[in-house]
């Protein structure tokens, strides 16, 4: 398959879709490529979350209140921005007539979207607006004319056969990478928009704050994690453990080291439990199938890594236009860093539900924008495709055996960490695949090269990091340095390069 378009979105999750109608707004033709099927792909699609949406007056409070625990990375002007745009975005999906439930006193309650009919809703907008749809075609290379990326090519999985499309521009809204892990959604986040947008010249920044994981009940997939606030953590002895003001993932991570920790949502006031069975049934959907009732029996838990996906890095992008520094080359979502509305620590639902609205709005009508200036152009060029890194499959193996246990990633020392790179480093050397593969053969290499370089990436800056902050946590350096109130980025792909940014303030300032 051969398809010329205007703008070329890669991916089928929030960001993805809204994206893909901003840019049609704006007068581009668009064309949608997922690896899975849009509407159900992603780390999105099987969760419930709410929108961070505080009121229109009072956003730059909530900005700073946020901000006061980002650990210095944040932006404040850059989060209310944010937040004005998602909010543009709710509004409208109102307008929309998307079902939005009714509060007390009878209003839309615009910040709840539960998202798997979010993005049902969402897949026909799309396709409702003209968008060209191709659903279980995920894209292997970025293609480049020049120095600017104008198109991509890939394989559609039920055939196995090719497909190439040249564009204008082209959004990376790929999601971000779980490293192999079983959690909600992920099965299709191997970090390929990273691997892409490096191997066409783009810089990631705060790979680093990889270190959020989820807590999940009986080695389920289900890291639904709010209704952990309701919850006591106690031994198998039934002694209960004190958090001493810690996170709950690091309560739950320090005592896993003596043994098993278990859970009762104990807490949780009858109406409470009434709404979740009622509003967010996958929450009690392990615990229905085990035949427990958590809300008075206790239930073994564990933690699981949920990597770039609710962590913090990704894609550089300069400002609001999503560029990503390679001219024609946007990101948006996950796919792209957010340190400066997160900071240090990680976004969970609201905050990258906001950012996925805004982003991908941002993204669309910035790379709708670079297509009209090229005009028809774009459509005589002639590129080729970027990108050669496949590796065995039996690199994962390896990626998951450094990146997912927590005394390797959850907590840090230099020692581990340059274990680590030095196996990931071995894997990505020897572990080459050969030429010439097709079909679903090339794609299981791509996504095994994605992973490995994603690693790479994130503990190369971990390494440089020289501190503890937020949900990066060195053992052997536990205090916040406050030379480190910087981002740092790295690129390439043989050879990692760090690259210091200049200090947040400075950048704000600027």
């Amino acid at each position: 398959m051969e398809h010329v378009t205007d703008v070329l979105v890669i991916g089928g999750g929030p960001a993805a879709t809204w994206a893909a109608l901003e840019a049609v707004r704006a007068g581009s033709r668009v064309a949608l490529v997922d690896k899975g099927y849009v509407g159900t792909s992603g780390a999105a699609a099987p969760t419930g979350v709410g929108t961070w949406f505080p009121p229109k007056a009072s956003r730059r409070e909530a900005a700073e209140r946020r901000a006061a625990r980002s650990f210095g990375l944040a932006d404040v002007g850059w989060t209310v921005r944010t937040l004005d745009e998602s909010a543009a975005g709710l509004e409208q999906l109102a307008a929309w007539n998307y079902p939005f439930p009714h509060d007390e006193t009878g209003a839309l309650y615009t910040p709840n979207l539960r998202t798997a009919d979010y993005m049902h809703f969402m897949r026909r907008r799309v396709r409702m607006s003209g968008v060209r749809v191709y659903d279980h075609h995920p894209a292997l290379h970025l293609i480049v004319s020049d120095g600017v990326v104008c198109g991509a090519s890939g394989i559609a999985r039920h055939s196995a056969r090719p497909w190439t499309i040249r564009a204008a521009a082209v959004i990376v809204a790929t999601g971000g990478c779980v490293f192999g892990e079983r959690v909600q959604g992920a099965a299709g986040l191997t970090g390929d928009g990273y691997l892409m947008a490096v191997e066409a010249g783009a810089v990631l920044s705060s790979m680093e704050f990889i270190g959020q994981y989820g807590i999940v009940p009986f080695k389920t997939a289900s890291n639904k994690g709010l209704i952990y606030t309701w919850a006591t953590f106690m031994r198998e002895d039934g002694t209960t453990i004190e958090s001493h003001g810690e996170d709950r993932q690091v309560l739950v991570a320090r005592a896993l080291a003596d043994g098993p920790v278990f859970a009762r949502f104990d807490d949780v006031p009858p109406e409470l439990q009434r709404n979740l069975r009622a509003g967010q049934p996958n929450i009690l959907l392990p615990f229905n199938r085990a035949g427990i009732n958590p809300f008075e029996e206790r239930f073994p838990v564990m933690l699981r890594c949920e990597g770039t996906t609710r962590g913090v890095g990704g894609i550089r992008i300069t400002g609001e236009t999503c560029a990503t520094g390679v001219p024609g080359l946007f990101a948006a979502g996950d796919a792209a860093s957010r340190e400066r509305l997160t900071g240090a620590i990680s976004g969970g639902g609201g905050p990258n539900s906001a950012w996925s609205i805004a982003s991908g709005r941002w993204a669309g009508r910035s790379a709708a924008s670079f297509a009209a200036h090229l005009g028809k152009r774009h459509e005589t060029r002639s590129g080729a495709a970027v990108g050669t890194a496949r590796l065995q499959p039996a690199a994962v193996d390896v990626v998951k055996a450094e990146v997912l246990p927590v005394d390797r990633n959850f907590f840090r020392t230099g020692r581990t960490l340059e274990r680590s790179l030095a196996q990931l480093n071995a894997a990505w050397s020897t572990l080459r695949s050969p030429d010439g593969l097709s079909g679903m053969d090339a794609l299981r290499t791509r996504e095994a090269a994605a992973m490995t370089a994603t690693a790479r990436w994130s503990y190369t800056a971990a390494l440089h990091r020289n501190e503890s902050r937020g949900i990066h946590r060195r053992l052997d350096v536990p205090a916040i340095d406050p030379a480190f109130a910087r981002t740092i980025s790295v690129s390439g792909l043989d050879v990692v390069r760090v690259h210091d940014d200049a200090p947040v303030a400075e950048a704000i300032a600027s």
